[in-house]
């Protein structure tokens, strides 16, 4: 195994898992200050708790749904390019 000295800081297994406590306790911070801040919901359900964390995490993981079946359906053939010369 390399010397963790010589790797980037980006890579290091250090700063990767201080990144995710770090962000891990900010995000958990801003759904707790929704404890805190009073909202104008123009519908019901933004007013819920925690609305704008949980709905942003389902249309994240919709897109990414989206996305690969797209992928799928406009997936070409591997010689999709390749020119036929009899």
């Amino acid at each position: 195994m390399a010397p963790q000295k010589n790797k980037h800081w980006l890579v290091r297994q250090r700063t990767i898992r201080l990144l995710w406590v770090w962000f891990s306790i900010v995000l958990a911070g801003l759904v707790l200050a929704d404890i805190f801040v009073h909202g104008h919901p123009s519908f019901g359900l933004e007013g819920t708790f925690g609305f704008y964390a949980w709905y942003g995490l389902g249309t994240c993981a919709a897109m990414v749904i989206v996305a690969k079946l797209l992928g799928i359906w406009l997936k070409r053939p591997d010689t999709y390019y390749h020119e036929d010369v009899d």
